[in-house]
């Protein structure tokens, strides 16, 4: 954590000095490793009860993710990254666990920057995050963050079919408290100010703190559930969920889709899931 906590302040020192949407902008090729090691129970069980994830059983799907974000910190903090890590907003996950992994198993943790991509609020960087085990890759990620700035005028993007997450039937509804942001990030270590208290989170364009995007998704899957038969998750943040609030996860019956919706119907997330045979 002392890692983390240095490069959130170096985060916060250097990212007034950095401008995104530079035409010759790119990223670091190198790539950031942690040794092998088990994960710590206690905060396992922490982020477990926060997400919704049964007490014992496989590590959750989304929990490599959070051992990596160390990593993926210093890596987004350093002088040669390009954007402004402050303010950065995860736009969509993709999570492929090629094994069920064990709590007590030692997972080596490896992240690189792929690259910087166009996107009609700003510029996105997609980040990889790796976790092995004895040299075994178990588990794999790549996730979007928006940095967010003035781009040219451009269409909105097309869709070649109606999006049918307003059609999936309810399941459940969740209040979430206000404080949620601050509550995940002490268990997380992602401390971004859009999630903290509404004055931080006005800085960066947001009229209250919203919910990290990696909560949403960790509480849909653990609402799913049966990991060991998941082949591939996709999951695309769509609107931020502004704290507090009233959300209702949707799903089919089959569990192959999924998406988080707000009181007026607002799509938050919307995922898909793909099942072993």
């Amino acid at each position: 954590m002392t890692s983390l906590s240095a490069s959130l302040v170096r985060g916060a020192l250097t990212s007034p000095f950095k401008r995104a949407g530079q035409p010759d902008a790119t990223v670091p090729r190198g790539r950031l490793t942690r040794p092998a090691a088990p994960g710590a129970p206690g905060p396992l069980a922490a982020y477990g009860k926060i997400c919704g994830f049964a007490e014992s059983g496989p590590l959750p799907l989304t929990y490599p993710h959070v051992l990596a974000f160390p990593l993926t910190m210093r890596l987004m903090t350093e002088r040669a990254f390009p954007l402004p890590v402050l303010g950065l907003v995860h736009t969509w996950i993709e999570i492929t666990p090629h094994r069920t992994a064990q709590p007590t198993e030692p997972l080596e943790l490896t992240v690189y920057a792929e690259g910087l991509a166009p996107h009609r609020r700003g510029t996105e960087v997609t980040m990889a995050t790796e976790a092995r085990v004895g040299g075994e890759l178990v588990w794999e990620s790549r996730s979007g963050y928006l940095s967010r700035h003035a781009t040219a005028p451009a269409d909105p993007p097309s869709r070649t079919a109606p999006d049918a997450a307003g059609e999936l039937p309810a399941v459940t509804e969740w209040r979430l408290p206000g404080d949620l942001g601050r509550r995940y990030g002490a268990v997380s270590g992602d401390r971004n100010p859009i999630h903290l208290h509404p004055l931080t989170a006005r800085l960066f364009g947001f009229p209250r703190a919203i919910a990290h995007g990696m909560w949403t998704v960790a509480r849909c899957l653990a609402e799913a559930g049966d990991a060991a038969a998941v082949r591939s998750v996709r999951a695309e943040f769509r609107a931020p969920v502004l704290l507090p609030a009233t959300v209702t996860y949707a799903a089919d019956a089959a569990g192959n889709a999924f998406a988080l919706r707000g009181t007026k119907g607002r799509v938050h997330l919307v995922g898909t899931v793909t099942r072993k045979a």
